[in-house]
């Protein structure tokens, strides 16, 4: 996926105080998109406290990077479920939902796999890919970390992009 074709793209979404967000609201930062649920039982919450322990190992520098959290399943994440998961694996953790559709587009764009089918107890199960997109500052795809990647390693990955600056910027 490092630079084969095109990954990420426009998205219209809501995050977890009910506002609505676009990809344009983030730039200027690197980012670190997650596509997953929370009700996911192992590998989403896993990664999404790699995430967050990569930007407490960045102290300081970590401002640059802002982590977005995608729903696989906006018909259970709704933006005030978003907001009470969310904090516990970091407080700048912005997480985004909307229509179906709406996440179907972005989870599109992100070349994101993800099929939801009924539970036999109940509730949910997403099937998804499970990357974490890293993007810079003006939303160009740089490259993803496989799921289970470790906070260090992301931060080892990171740290050059925290101080080069793109000439177009």
């Amino acid at each position: 996926m490092w630079n084969r074709e095109p990954v990420g793209g426009p998205f219209a979404l809501t995050d977890q105080a009910g506002r609505p967000r676009t990809e344009a609201d983030f730039r200027g930062r690197l980012l670190l998109v997650y596509f997953g649920y929370t009700a996911c039982p192992d590998v989403c919450p896993t990664d999404l406290m790699e995430i967050g322990r990569a930007l407490t190992l960045l102290g300081p520098d970590g401002d640059a990077v802002q982590p977005v959290f995608i729903t696989l399943d906006p018909e259970h994440d709704t933006a005030g479920l978003l907001a009470e998961y969310l904090p516990n694996f970091h407080p700048r953790l912005v997480g985004l939902t909307g229509s179906e559709a709406a996440v179907r587009r972005a989870a599109d764009a992100y070349k994101v796999y993800y099929e939801s089918s009924p539970r036999p107890g109940g509730g949910r199960a997403v099937e998804h890919s499970a990357f974490t997109y890293l993007m810079d500052r003006s939303g160009a795809y740089l490259g993803f970390f496989p799921p289970g990647t470790s906070a260090e390693r992301m931060v080892t990955i990171l740290r050059p992009h925290l101080t080069a600056r793109p000439a177009a910027e």
